[in-house]
């Protein structure tokens, strides 16, 4: 084991693997996080805790997570390249562990521009690539990236990465899901996902070329409340896909939070018969108190014993 977390045993086992999200406050209250985390609690097998997600100040999601963990969740910690250099990056890493966690997710980061700090200097010292990669050498190679030995006590950590299978050109994004794999990316979270035909073509590129045998996919699935949302997605996130039938659903439901549940459910159903998915990853943003309603409609609940 790389790690021992739970999400590690899960996905290892073969058993269908459910991870969510926890966006700490954007204030100083732990309350917040562990009234969050009850609705995790028992329901997933790892919780993303993001890192200043959208540029927005937040609490640490280091911090955040050791909250979590006291709660009784396990944290997946989010890293972006936006904040840190490589020193501070390493040091986290440690703390991280320190404290406990052992799921660390690996990516850029938003863009400072779309934030409150706009006029923040981006630091991406790394790509996320080379994050991946240095949580490796730390973990493996007892190292850090400078080469320094990690006599004892080294980080052992489930390494994650994110893919987007929408982005243009089309055609190079399983080439950049490989790079990822190959600097160690362990399991991998996906972009929100509402076109499944682009989604499952994207698929059957990843295992034509067995990547779904090197690492562990899981597909991002967002709840959403109203037809509003999927609009301002497709119309200013960039590397979305949202087909217009799904918009006209929600827009002519009588009860569209209802309708999101609908849909979100059957795109569950549809990612779990594709091939090579191991799992998915809810991202119910501002709304985790959907994710235990919709697993239990999903027929997710319980899960499995590792």
């Amino acid at each position: 084991m790389k790690s021992g977390s739970r999400l590690e045993k899960v996905l290892i086992a073969g058993e269908f693997a459910v991870t969510s999200e926890l966006g700490p406050p954007q204030n100083a209250d732990p309350e917040v996080i562990k009234k969050k985390a009850q609705y995790c609690l028992g329901k997933v097998d790892g919780v993303n805790i993001t890192d200043n997600q959208t540029a927005i100040v937040r609490t640490s999601s280091i911090a955040a997570a050791s909250i979590a963990i006291s709660c009784g969740i396990e944290p997946i910690v989010q890293m972006v390249c936006r904040d840190r250099n490589r020193i501070a990056m390493q040091s986290d890493i440690l703390g991280a562990a320190a404290l406990g966690v052992k799921n660390l997710l690996c990516l850029s980061g938003d863009h400072q521009s779309f934030g409150n700090h706009p006029q923040a200097k981006g630091v991406y010292d790394l790509d996320s690539m080379q994050l991946i990669a240095m949580v490796k050498k730390m973990r493996d190679d007892k190292r850090f990236l400078c080469d320094d030995p990690i006599k004892e006590h080294e980080p052992r950590l489930f390494i994650g990465a994110v893919a987007n299978p929408f982005a243009d050109p089309f055609e190079f994004r399983v080439l950049r899901l490989g790079k990822k794999i190959e600097a160690g990316a362990d399991f991998i979270q996906t972009q929100c996902i509402f076109d499944i035909d682009k989604f499952s073509k994207w698929m059957e590129m990843v295992v034509k070329e067995g990547l779904h045998k090197k690492t562990y996919i899981l597909a991002g699935l967002m709840p959403v409340r109203s037809h509003k949302a999927l609009v301002y997605m497709k119309n200013n996130v960039a590397g979305m896909s949202i087909p217009d039938e799904i918009i006209k659903r929600m827009e002519a439901a009588e009860d569209p939070k209802e309708k999101g549940i609908e849909i979100c459910i059957e795109m569950i159903e549809q990612v779990k018969n594709i091939e090579g998915v191991a799992g998915i990853h809810l991202m119910p943003i501002g709304w985790e108190s959907i994710t235990p309603v919709l697993l239990e409609r999903a027929g997710l609940l319980p899960r499995p014993e590792v």
